[in-house]
């Protein structure tokens, strides 16, 4: 995309590119502006809040680094970035943030290594917002000072969060809501128990997007962020995350002596949307992500296990 707009009156850059591009998500042009997209008179303009003069040339030219996602340390990429948030692409195995061990690599630490390498003379720190367990996948975001920390935590429950998880089973409906109450009190495995004072609703809604004869990729919105909600939900439904270690019912089972499809290389939970209001111009946030190319195989082992099974049957019947 490449075009050219003049201005007509005085004004400031961003407000302007929002005038002239309604079609596309702020976010994009954002973007633009962060990786040099952007040019008024021939120069590259980098700042928001960049003055225009009735006259001025604004140029749209994208560089290739304005449409990729970089990369960051330890298997992350950068989808988005302003002087108040960052969204990241987490991969599954790497923690959000150390629990015990603070010279573990994590999604925090990792990130602000980056940022204190890569800035001159400018803020050097980030803030962690929220978590996502260490074998989930995902977008992530952090703040870069602590007031839009805290303005994001304040208003995180109102925030929208859909997941994508590729589960065994198939669940009795092609859409539902999950509740349960949640007992927590366990550090390592959060168990679904009556309702009492001790424990909390938890609450999911889950769509069947497509489905084997045994597996199934479920889309996954959180009213409620209890810790391993989903995973414990789904467990209980009979449907467990693939290569869930700690509930699915295979995790009693060594992993030598499960079928191939049964020891998957990741747990297959995906953040693939995030909704959420800025901390700074009060604009609605929103990122999205497909279906990771890892559990997208383990839908298609699925389907080659059952046309293996088809084919034996078949051949049996003649």
């Amino acid at each position: 995309m490449n075009e050219t707009f003049t201005a007509e009156e005085d004004g400031t850059l961003l407000p302007f590119l929002f005038e002239k591009l309604p079609d596309v998500k702020r976010t994009k042009v954002r973007q633009w502006l962060k990786f040099d997209g952007i040019q008024v008179n021939g120069a590259v303009a980098k700042l928001s809040t960049h003055p225009l003069k009735a006259g001025d040339v604004v140029m749209l030219a994208p560089t290739p680094k304005a449409a990729a996602h970089p990369d960051l340390p330890a298997g992350m990429k950068l989808i988005y970035e302003d002087d108040d948030v960052i969204v990241i692409m987490k991969p599954a195995k790497l923690l959000s943030i150390a629990a015990n061990k603070p010279d573990q690599a994590t999604a925090y630490s990792e990130l602000l290594k980056h940022v204190s390498e890569t800035r001159q003379g400018g803020r050097d720190r980030v803030w962690i917002v929220h978590r996502l367990d260490r074998d989930t996948s995902g977008l992530m975001v952090f703040a870069q000072s602590e007031e839009a920390k805290l303005a994001l935590q304040e208003n995180w429950k109102a925030a929208e969060k859909k997941y994508l998880a590729v589960v065994d089973g198939l669940p009795p409906e092609k859409s539902g809501t999950l509740r349960s109450h949640l007992d927590e009190s366990n550090s390592l495995r959060v168990r679904s128990v009556r309702a009492s004072n001790d424990t909390r609703e938890a609450i999911t809604h889950y769509e069947v997007l497509r489905k084997t004869e045994k597996r199934a990729v479920l889309q996954l919105t959180l009213d409620t962020g209890r810790r391993h909600q989903i995973r414990v939900q789904l467990a209980e439904l009979g449907c467990p995350i693939v290569g869930d270690e700690r509930y699915h019912p295979d995790s009693d089972i060594p992993k030598a002596e499960r079928p191939i499809e049964s020891r998957p290389k990741r747990m297959a939970l995906h953040a693939a949307e995030l909704r959420f209001i800025h901390p700074n111009t009060g604009e609605l946030m929103e990122f999205t992500s497909g279906l990771p190319g890892d559990m997208a195989n383990m839908m298609k082992s699925s389907d080659r296990q059952n046309r293996r099974r088809k084919a034996y049957k078949a051949s049996k019947g003649r």
